[in-house]
């Protein structure tokens, strides 16, 4: 990252605006802006999200938003309702109130001196769901909008289900939520009142999975705040991109197809990051990029931003599987459009743990497979944050319990882009069952590396998530499914590895029962998303410049991080667990002198083949401590199942120093619905 102190307009800096919305309520923004813009108004540019702007996001805010102010806007980091020093009390994510907030935040900012009447909203992650949500909202002043690793299918494609399947990580979020929705506000900007405020966070939220795992099928909860609804609602202009190791690698690629409006994609080697700060690298000059996509869209620039494809993808190469990766080798490939002209889907039928060729014929066998709970114990994360190292290790370890299939040595290079399909005629020996499919690139030593996978709860194998079905245990069905997208290149003398099983735990919540899978050869198959390497890249003649930003926040490591992330087996009473310790140790954010502590612990457990032994825990603390004042909350979740419920236990204690002041326990069952 390269800092840049000399910009076109000098800035100026408010730390705490109290923007008013419709119910009086009071939200707390930081501001940054040219010093001209007393008399020269600007447009302005959004970033509304809910990880505090006083300390946990201001160092990396400190990066971006003085860089763009630099450039000539207003650009605001809003804190939603319930966290920071933004008053009230957060309850879940994307609610109406949060949008209507949103739209009054955009109405306060078009009306202020400083401002030209123009805004667009930015984020990754809350703040790209917030501003593609938003967007879809139509307010009056807002007229482009830049969004990094997000979905506009908030049922089928976020960290909450997956093809039907529940994923850990739904709790995993929500321990994050619980955590950062009871945090208190900063006495040094609220005075007296932040103890008020503080109470009244811990009175009224909790843990946030009992709702999620309330609806397990897609139903109105979920519809709200999805675009994929009604793709036409957006009418700004979108630059939208992803990483390959994130978990929302495929809403770039639909927002392509589907939106009908000015769009530009791009997906990189990244995981859970802006690109400017993207691991595994290459990091681009994502910032530079932002800019001139404002500059276009909200001064009118005729810098030629449309210019060149549609498209830009990072090409993976080949790798050895690693768990962490500092750079991932590749090129930048352009595309025209999406779906792409140059891609074409080319199938390949399945034999007996054998991928054939295109065109083969393959006569019929049947296969069958019941997986161990094991496999999935070297999944990594559903969404890779590179910290600790959370990608998936080497595949072996897992397709000992799974159904194999390998093509034969490629000759020649083949390079795939977008989404890999599998088409399964099956049958299963339970009415719950579920299929986790994996792509893998195996060296010729062995080794295999997890290209891209996906999941499907079979009792959806209708295609409709509102209305799924009970199986009829032996029956044949034809299923169809797609793997998350990618591009990756496959060089001559590696083999292309599908692997199948019937759990894929931790990443995804097992069935009731184990289940005894049959797969049917000849007319099962695997649909690979050619794109042939003679193809001209056409990434065009402006290649992305190196990140550069404005110089961070002074932030000093008071105590230092731990990561740690550690699957364990004890083969006497047959535990397996996987243990995982995000701690950011403690940093004193040196211009506030304000001290912070995050800890969390995730862990997920089972006993041999005892589908009903899965448990996972989440546990979170949190504290703040600047002299005398000295507060901290201790948020703890655990899920555990029957076959036929989930069984949901939740604490939260509050301390000032080492009194406890609050504590709260929350103990819930919640029926499984074909999950």
């Amino acid at each position: 990252m390269r800092y840049v102190t000399s910009l076109p307009y000098d800035v100026k800096e408010e730390d705490h605006v109290r923007i008013p919305v419709s119910d009086g309520t009071c939200l707390s923004a930081r501001i940054w802006r040219p010093v001209s813009s007393d008399g020269d108004p600007v447009p302005a540019v959004l970033e509304y999200i809910p990880y505090r702007k006083r300390d946990l996001s201001s160092v990396r805010d400190s990066v971006h938003h003085p860089y763009m102010a630099g450039h000539g806007y207003a650009c605001l980091r809003v804190d939603l309702r319930g966290t920071g020093e933004s008053e009230g009390v957060l309850t879940d994510e994307y609610l109406e109130q949060e949008q209507s907030d949103a739209e009054d935040v955009l109405a306060w900012i078009a009306e202020q001196p400083w401002c030209d009447g123009r805004t667009g909203m930015m984020g990754i992650s809350w703040g790209a769901f917030a501003a593609l949500q938003v967007a879809a909202r139509r307010p009056p002043s807002l007229r482009a909008i830049v969004i990094s690793s997000f979905t506009d299918d908030r049922y089928a494609d976020d960290m909450h289900y997956m093809g039907g399947c529940l994923l850990s990580d739904n709790l995993g979020e929500a321990g994050t939520m619980f955590a950062y929705a009871t945090c208190p506000p900063d006495p040094a900007l609220v005075g007296d009142r932040w103890r008020e405020m503080w109470h009244e966070r811990l009175e009224n939220s909790g843990p946030w999975v009992a709702e999620w795992l309330r609806h397990q099928r897609r139903d109105s909860y979920w519809r709200h705040a999805s675009v994929c609804e009604n793709y036409r609602a957006v009418q700004c202009p979108v630059l939208a991109s992803s990483g390959w190791a994130d978990g929302y690698s495929n809403a770039v690629t639909r927002l392509l197809k589907q939106l009908d409006v000015p769009r530009k994609g791009l997906i990189g080697p990244w995981s859970h990051k802006y690109p400017h700060l993207g691991e595994p690298g290459p990091a681009i000059g994502y910032l530079q990029e932002v800019v001139r996509w404002w500059d276009h869209w909200l001064k009118d620039a005729d810098n030629g931003v449309m210019d060149g494809p549609v498209l830009q993808a990072w090409m993976q190469e080949s790798v050895p599987p690693s768990t962490s990766y500092e750079e991932r080798p590749g090129r930048w490939v352009g595309e025209p459009a999406w779906p792409s002209p140059h891609v074409r889907e080319v199938t390949r039928p399945l034999a007996r743990h054998r991928i054939g060729e295109p065109g083969d014929s393959v006569g019929e066998i049947e296969m069958t497979l019941q997986s161990p709970l094991s496999v999935g114990q070297f999944a990594g994360k559903w969404a890779s944050y590179n910290a600790p190292p959370d990608l998936p290790y080497d595949q072996r370890e897992e397709d000992g319990g799974s159904m194999v299939f390998d093509s034969d040595i490629l000759t020649e290079r083949l390079e795939i882009l977008g989404a890999p399909t599998v088409e399964l005629d099956l049958a299963v020996s339970e009415p719950v069952a579920m299929v986790a499919a994996r792509l893998s690139d195996v060296a010729p030593d062995g080794r295999a590396t997890r290209i891209t996978y996906g999941l499907l709860n079979l009792t959806r194998q209708n295609g409709r998530d509102e209305e799924p079905e009970e199986l009829v245990p032996g029956r044949r069905y034809r299923v169809s499914f797609q793997l998350n997208g990618v591009a990756q290149a496959f060089p001559p003398g590696h083999r292309i590895r599908l692997s199948l099983s019937t759990s894929y735990w931790p990443l995804a919540w097992p069935p009731p029962k184990p289940v005894l899978l049959s797969v049917y050869t000849g007319a099962s198959g695997l649909t690979l998303p050619v794109r042939p390497a003679s193809e001209s890249d056409e990434v065009g003649s402006r290649p992305f410049e190196e990140p550069e930003g404005t110089p961070p926040l002074a932030a000093t490591q008071v105590r230092p991080p731990e990561q740690r992330w550690t699957v364990a087996r004890d083969l006497i009473g047959y535990n397996e667990s996987l243990e995982i310790v995000k701690d950011s140790g403690t940093v004193r954010y040196d211009e506030i002198g304000l001290d912070v502590s995050r800890r969390a612990y995730e862990r997920y457990d089972s006993v041999a083949d005892d589908f009903t032994s899965v448990r996972g825990e989440s546990t979170w603390t949190m504290a703040f401590r600047r002299g005398d004042w000295d507060v901290r909350t201790v948020t703890h979740t655990v899920l555990r199942c029957t076959e036929t419920d989930f069984l949901l236990d939740a604490t939260l204690d509050g301390y000032e120093s080492d009194r406890r002041v609050f504590s709260r326990t929350w103990n819930e069952t919640i029926p499984r619905d074909h999950i």
